[in-house]
């Protein structure tokens, strides 16, 4: 079964326009480079979306979406809170090195997308990311796991970037696998990297 030209050119516009947001910015990418990007003409991207901004909204909404279905996968489990808090560093590692453009435009654009109008559900999306966290760091703590006397909030943001911005030297083909990679930095958050 053959894929509809329209399915194809959709998918390439967003590949083509998170390609040039993740490298330029949002704001530094025109119209006409994500048309030369997807091989369409730049007046033919609007029979797609009615601007520059729905681009960056089906890009943010997808990745969004596809992020929280992992989270939703590894809170489900009855895992302790240690195994929890690994599994959203792997699950947001695994996410980074599938989508790694949209990976950057959520760190790099993220405050301006919240704060656009009509990007309400992008700000929900975000806040759900982050209570997840927050309620794994939280459970950590009343279970006795995690140390009570940093504020979830810092912890959270300290590991938060360590994840995040790993997109932008961590290279998945090299000798190092992205497994060792979130189990090394949950165990550096958890334990630390002084030997006892």
């Amino acid at each position: 079964m053959s894929v509809p030209a329209e399915s194809v050119r959709y998918a390439a516009i967003l590949r083509g326009a998170a390609e040039l947001f993740a490298r330029k910015g949002v704001r530094s990418t025109t119209v006409r480079e994500i048309a030369e990007a997807a091989g369409v003409l730049s007046g033919s991207l609007y029979h797609y979306f009615a601007s520059k901004d729905a681009i960056v909204d089906e890009i943010m909404t997808r990745y969004l979406r596809a992020l929280l279905d992992r989270y939703r996968e590894v809170v489900a489990t009855d895992s302790d809170a240690r195994a929890r808090l690994h599994g959203l560093v792997a699950a947001s590692l695994e996410t980074a090195k599938a989508a790694p453009h949209q990976t950057l435009i959520y760190q790099n654009e993220l405050r301006r997308l919240r704060q656009r109008p009509g990007g309400e559900h992008i700000k929900a999306a975000v806040h759900e990311v982050q209570q997840t966290w927050l309620d794994v760091i939280e459970d950590g703590r009343a279970s006795g796991v995690f140390r009570r006397d940093i504020p979830p909030r810092v912890f959270y943001r300290l590991i938060r970037d360590a994840v995040w911005l790993s997109v932008k030297w961590f290279r998945p083909e090299g000798s190092y696998p992205i497994e060792q990679l979130a189990r090394d930095c949950t165990s550096v958050f958890l334990d630390g990297f002084v030997l006892n």
